[in-house]
């Protein structure tokens, strides 16, 4: 079993939170790197003191990327360092800024070789009981305004099981745009704090899982995996459902039975299809 090679980045998965779920490969290459590159060091140092891992840290987040991205290069490519890269929990490059010096290493030539782990998306996934044969990896969602709407409108006709990140402060919000965007019927499981000792599995739709989480406010991080849309169920893009919705109009239904028609008939929400039909002349 050979040491790190000179010069290479390791993208080290560590635990989510159970630390007994470190893998022995990434142990070693932590103990036998020149230097680890942690989104948090004193959040790793935790996890280096538990497993007497005695190598150096560098900082590197989402703040002083820009800045770091140079110095890890010249420590991998003219000091021929080993360097290890990892996040607070997980896989790092998934939602956070570890992508960016992964690409950039891989532009540079230097060798990047990655030690799998833990990885929430999939952790959820696999506890959640829905569909994992096809399945898409959303992230967090954009925090507000058109991004936050341009994505959730194509997220409607999404036929694969969808999984997102979420914070706890936001999760009621994101419900209720869920919700609303591909319909209150839709399963949904949530996954709380995974591997960790508060770890919790809630099942059900989107409109049952926004009462139940209005009673009990969220606490701790969560992954949210949602049901794709039936394949059944025809998709309409904005064009084409306003001619639709000005069709019916033009037959005498009033926007609310529009809404309700269509609703059942599309992909789309009956307020979603509601809000659109105000901004067309019957």
């Amino acid at each position: 079993m050979s040491d790190p090679h000179p010069g290479s980045l390791y993208v080290v998965g560590t635990p989510l939170g159970n630390l007994e779920d470190i893998s022995l490969r990434a142990v070693r290459i932590l103990q036998t790197v020149d230097l680890i590159a942690a989104e948090d060091t004193r959040h790793t140092g935790k996890l280096l003191q538990h497993f007497q891992i005695t190598t150096p840290q560098i900082s590197y987040h989402h703040h002083n990327r820009q800045e770091r991205l140079g110095q890890l290069l010249h420590h991998l490519q003219h000091q021929h360092q080993a360097v290890a890269l990892v996040s607070d929990a997980g896989m790092p490059g998934i939602s956070d800024p570890g992508q960016e010096l992964i690409a950039a290493c891989i532009q540079a030539g230097v060798m990047v070789v990655p030690i799998p782990g833990p990885t929430a998306a999939i952790t959820a996934l696999c506890g959640s009981g829905l569909t994992s044969d096809r399945f898409v990896f959303e992230g967090f969602l954009p925090v507000k305004g058109p991004a936050r709407r341009d994505r959730l409108r194509t997220l409607q006709p999404e036929e694969r099981t969808l999984i997102l990140y979420e914070a706890p402060h936001r999760l009621i919000k994101t419900l209720e745009d869920l919700a609303e965007c591909l319909g209150p019927e839709r399963s949904v499981s949530l996954g709380r704090e995974l591997t960790k000792r508060f770890e919790e599995f809630w099942r059900g739709t989107l409109a049952t899982a926004l009462a139940h989480y209005q009673q009990q406010p969220p606490k701790g991080e969560f992954t949210l995996v949602v049901a794709g849309a039936p394949a059944t169920t025809p998709f309409l893009a904005e064009t084409a459902l306003q001619a639709e919705i000005i069709r019916l109009l033009k037959q005498g239904l009033s926007r609310s039975e529009v809404s309700r028609q269509l609703a059942k008939l599309t992909s789309h929400s009956r307020q979603t299809i509601y809000q659109l039909s105000l901004t067309v002349e019957s």
